[in-house]
């Protein structure tokens, strides 16, 4: 699968994360800090969320990664973009429950918060969730997208 994946600093985590991606057979389509040229700008956790998400709204990529010191702003900046249902993940079972139930296509981690083994058990998880069929998930899934046009589409 292409993933577009952004950090606005790079560390320890996101070289974990990175490697296991690959491992899993998965090519990157790096932003931000993950990038070795990238410039103050292009490091801003806005710039990087929008970016990523940028790439999977137009189709460019897959899915998206994003992470940020808390993981907050980035999903919030993320969400800006239509199509993007991003979801702040601490653990694996919301990052199963945020692929089921909300169709998520962008992970979300904090920095600060998230351990190596976390963000191994959330990558399983996330990529191993199928969105659920659910006729009732499927109506709320169609009424997020409705309410998204309300807001996007000119008046």
């Amino acid at each position: 699968m292409k993933l577009a994946i952004g950090s606005d600093e790079r560390s320890h985590l996101t070289d974990v994360v990175c490697r296991e991606l690959e491992a899993m057979g998965h090519h990157l389509v790096k932003h931000g800090a993950l990038l070795e040229s990238a410039t103050a700008e292009q490091k801003r956790w806005t710039n990087v969320a929008f970016e990523v998400a940028e790439k999977v709204s137009f189709g460019e990529c897959e899915q998206g990664i994003l992470f940020c010191w808390t993981g907050t702003g980035v999903t919030i900046a993320a969400n800006k973009v239509p199509n993007i249902r991003a979801a702040l993940c601490v653990d694996a079972e919301t990052a199963k429950g945020a692929r089921r139930w909300n169709d998520a296509n962008i992970l979300a981690m904090s920095l600060r918060l998230t351990s190596e083994t976390v963000a191994k058990e959330i990558l399983r998880e996330w990529f191993s969730a199928k969105p659920d069929s659910d006729e009732e998930n499927q109506a709320c899934l169609s009424s997020l997208a409705k309410l998204e046009r309300k807001y996007v589409e000119p008046i």
